[in-house]
């Protein structure tokens, strides 16, 4: 299958919106969707972002049955480990279903680690992070083939988050 990989856009934004809702519908969590197009924009696009994206685009010919070209997406930031040093979180990877198993993920991870490599005048990220649902087999397989480890497994960790009314209540001196 032909496709591309670039870096995302603002004209992009519509489209992420999209495949987020996507990817929150096959994780049965669309409820806790809250970013709308105009944040994405905002938060990714901006002189300072908070995220940056990949999009995979097919040509004309191979377009979804909705009429999308633009048919997967990585979201990911800059962290820092205080073991390992520089490193990015992958927020997100989806491609959309009728397009898996081409290739498509593999490639929108790689630019991911490749453009994070890069940074720094040759001193880039030396761990790419992300979590995946224990319930997801295939990507859990998928990502075990790229090479990565589970920390969960390996070390013992829990990712936790605090957010909503805990975190307001955190925020208080």
């Amino acid at each position: 299958m032909d496709f591309s990989i670039r870096a995302a856009n603002v004209e992009d934004c519509k489209d992420i919106a999209r495949m987020i809702t996507e990817l929150a519908e096959y994780e049965k969590v669309t409820d806790q969707v809250k970013i709308t197009q105009r944040d994405l924009e905002q938060d990714g696009f901006s002189k300072n972002p908070f995220f940056h994206g990949i999009i995979a685009e097919v040509p004309e010919q191979h377009k979804s049955k909705e009429g999308h070209m633009k048919i997967g997406y990585a979201l990911y930031f800059f962290s820092y480990s205080s073991w390992m040093g520089r490193a990015v979180f992958m927020e997100d990877l989806y491609v959309m279903p009728e397009y898996r198993g081409k290739g498509i993920g593999k490639a929108l991870m790689s630019k991911v680690a490749q453009v994070s490599r890069s940074i720094g005048s040759g001193r880039g990220c030396h761990q790419l992070n992300f979590t995946v649902l224990d319930w997801n087999k295939s990507s859990v397989d998928f990502y075990l083939h790229q090479g990565c480890t589970d920390v969960t497994t390996d070390m013992g960790y829990h990712y936790m988050s605090c957010k909503g009314e805990a975190m307001e209540h955190l925020a208080q001196p």
